[in-house]
């Protein structure tokens, strides 16, 4: 087993580890009043819960196995420094905008999800296994600061999305993948947006009404429904405008596929866990979770690749 396994094999263990002690030990207490985190989970489904976040871990490991010999794969110091300030930022940012800390009109029940950004930019410009410790771990963070206990698969589907934004750098040619992804993205966005039209009665189940304290009585509105198809055009637009800068056009492109991918195996996974429909797990909880992220990569995650790269100008590099 050569250095590269070894590095890869360890951080996705740390990950594993996380995960294992969060759920079946912290997760198992009730949670405290005034505690700073709660960081309970549903017992009677925490099995399914964590083999969904062992096969997400699968995952990542398959791509890095038939990739091993690609450089995107370092893990050292310096990416394990870049893991824990993503993390971090992730959990944070997560919480004050999780819609109880600072309330945010939203427009159409659309929650505000700005700190996607922050694992797709790190995925981009550190590789897939930092984008995708900044992902699982920083929500898992950020969901426990919340109060509202966790969902670890839909942390690991965090994680997918910082995964596959860093992924682009698998490819030698960069112009003809985003075209892939492009097409790629635009067939799942055109199925669930289908999806959503035939079935408008479904609830908004990611929702939250801080007056009232709960989730998902709302029926989703046709914004919340076409969200994704917003987002995925600006995206497109930011890839074509922003032509001349690759940097750009890669980070965005990569994102919204990541955003797609995890947050569709997030979704899935509900219908195992939670016994949902397709159609309830679809426009329920994917397409309000995956359209305002979509809206804010096209037009957050450009302002950090811009300003990473003048960071990098700045000291030489």
């Amino acid at each position: 087993m050569n250095k590269s396994m070894m590095n890869m094999i360890a951080a996705l263990g740390v990950v594993l580890v996380f995960f294992a002690v969060v759920m079946f030990w912290l997760g198992a207490g009730e949670a405290q009043e005034g505690a700073l985190f709660n960081f309970s989970v549903d017992q009677a489904t925490v099995g399914l819960r964590f083999l969904f976040v062992v096969i997400g871990l699968l995952i990542a490991f398959v791509v890095y196995y038939f990739t091993k010999e690609n450089a995107a794969w370092e893990v050292g110091t310096r990416q394990v420094v870049w893991m824990a300030i993503g993390a971090a930022l992730y959990a944070v940012f997560s919480y004050l905008f999780n819609g109880t800390v600072f309330v945010v009109p939203s427009v159409s029940q659309v929650a505000l999800r700005p700190a996607i950004a922050i694992p797709m930019f790190f995925g981009y410009a550190f590789g897939p296994v930092v984008g995708f410790f900044t992902g699982a771990v920083g929500n898992m963070f950020g969901d426990a600061l919340t109060g509202f206990g966790l969902s670890p698969q839909w942390s690991i589907g965090n994680g997918l999305i910082g995964f596959i934004s860093g992924c682009w750098m698998l490819f030698k040619d960069r112009k003809q993948s985003m075209n892939t992804v492009l097409y790629i993205s635009g067939a799942l966005v055109a199925l669930v947006a289908l999806l959503f039209f035939l079935n408008r009665n479904v609830p908004n189940m990611l929702f939250f009404d801080p007056e009232n304290n709960i989730f998902g009585d709302a029926t989703i509105s046709v914004f919340a429904g076409i969200s994704i198809v917003v987002g995925f055009i600006l995206a497109v637009a930011v890839r074509f405008g922003f032509a001349s800068n690759e940097n750009v056009a890669t980070a965005v492109t990569w994102g919204m596929l990541g955003n797609i991918l995890g947050l569709l195996f997030a979704a899935l996974a509900d219908i195992w866990i939670n016994g949902l429909t397709l159609p309830a797990t679809i426009v329920g909880q994917f397409l309000p979770a995956a359209g305002p992220n979509l809206i804010f990569a096209a037009i957050l995650v450009p302002l950090l690749v811009g300003a990473y790269a003048a960071v990098q100008r700045q000291s030489g590099r």
